[in-house]
């Protein structure tokens, strides 16, 4: 039987996941390329022969999604996967018209196919959309389980765009790993909070050498916490699944892929932020949740947060910068800082936009929902320079920090700053607390 050419449309994480656990070295098919969106400058480069195995030689060519059509006619390609996440149904599907129109099959692979399996114990947090509070909760996990005096290895959703030879493996144990290993913002985002606790992370590219060097961590590992990213579904199979759904954006489990596959399998799902959504929306999460998932332990919780300075808050013109896959990709209109500002009673949201340049300019072109605060873009070296200076010229007398990590550690800004911190508090119960202890009777741990 001829083998079926096949593009894999993706975006630097899931796409090379699918790749690797189910194409490569399989007979049955030939990679001819991967197709890259949502994260600026990540096409127009290649996997790299050292990851994709012996039957790709010269390694696989990556192309800007837009050239879909005519990669499919041009590379005669039977079958198009889509492997990335946090994308409504209406933009599923529309790739997957121009993946048929162009005469090709369209796919999605499920967990069966893609799911690892661990020879211990998983808990993995997911989510049904970017930003609805998936750190927060692994934090707590984490904590939690350590107060059990158990070894907890994190390992974390894949944002490898840089040298994916030299990402294949990473581990981080203290902060100066993170200048080793060149991370991005949206990288530090998600490391810098497990390593100021004292907790080992995992990320990279190939995730089952990544699976079996945090299984055999030098440190010790009682317990894996697989920590996601947007809203996809776990690379490991979870023996506990937490999904984290957003009363601010109620509706939304039901309408964003692969979100709603978190919410139908999760056996825990906490609605978080109640401090901040209104009570009808709430409710409506909640009804969505017994719907799709009658089995699911319910946990309320609200996102507690925290401010450095209020002072610099009260009564000033404050410029706002929230986490960017948030805003962007994420959809959202508000975050920590956001909330931060109203608690605190700030004079003035000052609108970024005049004040923009490079990159971050062509970011709010492209995301023209994100109004008037400022997403902390980071990808690469550019856009940190975008950044420091995009918040250096605009005319505020203040900056609030709602992003995980202190922005002043890796760019100047040149005017007064206060962070803000959120912590996962559940309220009342079920809670994290004890389901985890039915979970570690459960294991023997």
């Amino acid at each position: 039987m001829a083998k079926k050419n096949v593009i894999i449309i993706g975006a630097a994480g899931r796409d090379f996941h699918n790749f690797n656990t189910y194409y490569r070295g399989n007979e049955n098919y030939r990679v001819v390329a991967f197709t890259a969106a949502q994260i600026p400058d990540i096409d127009n480069r290649k996997y790299p022969p050292e990851l994709a195995g012996s039957l790709y030689p010269e390694g696989i060519p990556i192309y800007p999604e837009e050239k879909l059509p005519e990669l499919i006619k041009d590379m005669k390609v039977n079958e198009c996967v889509f492997s990335y996440s946090d994308v409504s149904y209406e933009a599923l599907m529309g790739i997957s018209a121009v993946v048929n129109a162009s005469g090709a099959d369209f796919k999605l692979l499920g967990p069966d196919y893609t799911m690892l399996k661990s020879n211990k114990p998983v808990i993995s947090v997911c989510a049904v959309r970017t930003g609805a509070g998936k750190s927060q909760t692994s934090r707590k996990i984490i904590e939690l389980l350590m107060a059990h005096n158990l070894k907890v290895v994190a390992v974390r959703h894949p944002m490898p765009y840089g040298d994916l030879n030299a990402q294949k493996v990473q581990r981080f144990a203290n902060l100066e790993d993170l200048r080793t290993h060149n991370c991005t913002i949206e990288e530090m985002e998600e490391y810098e909070p497990h390593i100021i606790r004292g907790n080992i992370i995992y990320a990279g590219v190939d995730y089952e050498a990544i699976l079996r060097a945090a299984e055999q961590d030098p440190d010790g590992c009682d317990v894996i916490v697989w920590d996601g990213g947007n809203n996809d579904f776990s690379f490991y199979k979870p023996d506990l699944a937490v999904a984290v759904l957003d009363p601010h954006r109620p509706g939304h489990e039901f309408r964003y892929y692969p979100g709603e596959v978190n919410l139908r399998t999760a056996d825990a799902a906490i609605i978080n932020k109640i401090d901040s959504a209104d009570a009808e929306s709430i409710l409506k999460v909640e009804q969505n949740i017994k719907n799709a998932n009658p089995d699911a332990a319910i946990i309320k919780a609200e996102s507690l947060i925290t401010v450095d300075n209020p002072d610099l808050i009260k009564g000033k013109r404050v410029l706002v910068v929230e986490d960017g896959p948030t805003l962007t990709h994420g959809e959202m209109t508000l975050g920590a800082g956001t909330v931060a500002a109203q608690r605190f009673e700030a004079e003035e949201f000052v609108d970024p936009r005049p004040y923009t340049v490079g990159k971050l300019k062509e970011t709010f072109e492209i995301y023209k929902d994100i109004g008037i605060l400022l997403p902390a873009m980071g990808y690469g070296e550019q856009q940190l320079k975008d950044l420091e200076e995009t918040i250096n010229k605009t005319d505020c007398d203040s900056v609030i920090i709602g992003t995980p990590i202190d922005l002043t550690r890796i760019i100047h800004i040149n005017k007064p700053s206060t962070r803000v911190h959120y912590e996962l508090n559940e309220v009342g119960s079920p809670n994290l607390a004890e389901i985890l202890k039915d979970f570690i009777n459960k294991h023997k741990l």
